[in-house]
């Protein structure tokens, strides 16, 4: 292929075709994308603690996360590709993801078990609170497959969350 072409192929727009309107296309791909920034906030900060954690509980904490990390990680391809049948882009470097993020990153150098867990837990009932947004909004719109894909993402979310908050439980 010669560079015209080439660049003619380059500034061709992504346009998907959707029934859904222009406002619908941009607010549900928009919050598909951040969205997307922050499980991939999540799934790193999971990584993270599964790699670091330590203490006597390593085994049980250090494969949780595991399982947790894949689960989260297996949201991502999803969620993009669902921004792009809408009709909208979605993320396009790690530099895009650090703009758009809420979930925040966790860089220090040594945390303890239990406040891995704790902010692991309070992540996740941050992104059930995303995702219920989320919820609302493809539902306004009548995106009925988005919403459908919201719910089980709620779900699993919400079976971290549970997993998370009884392994910070305080023994009596």
């Amino acid at each position: 292929m010669d560079r015209k072409v080439a660049h003619q192929h380059r500034s061709l727009p992504l346009s998907t075709p959707t029934d859904l309107g222009e406002d619908a296309t941009r607010d549900i791909a928009a919050a598909l994308t951040a969205l997307l920034a922050d499980v991939f906030a999540l799934y790193l900060k999971t990584k993270n603690f599964h790699w670091h954690v330590s203490g006597p509980h390593f085994r049980d904490y250090h494969l949780m996360l595991d399982e947790q990390g894949a689960q989260i990680f297996a949201m991502t391809d999803d969620i993009a590709e669902r921004a792009r049948k809408v009709g909208g882009p979605t993320l396009k470097s790690i530099g895009h993801i650090s703009r758009l993020q809420r979930i925040l990153d966790n860089d220090a150098d040594f945390v303890t078990p239990r406040d891995m867990l704790s902010e692991l837990r309070d992540d996740n009932k941050q992104l059930v609170r995303i995702l219920r947004q989320l919820h609302e909004l493809t539902s306004s719109h009548d995106d009925h497959a988005t919403t459908s894909l919201t719910e089980n993402w709620i779900d699993e979310a919400e079976g971290r969350l549970w997993f998370l908050f009884e392994a910070t439980r305080l023994e009596r």
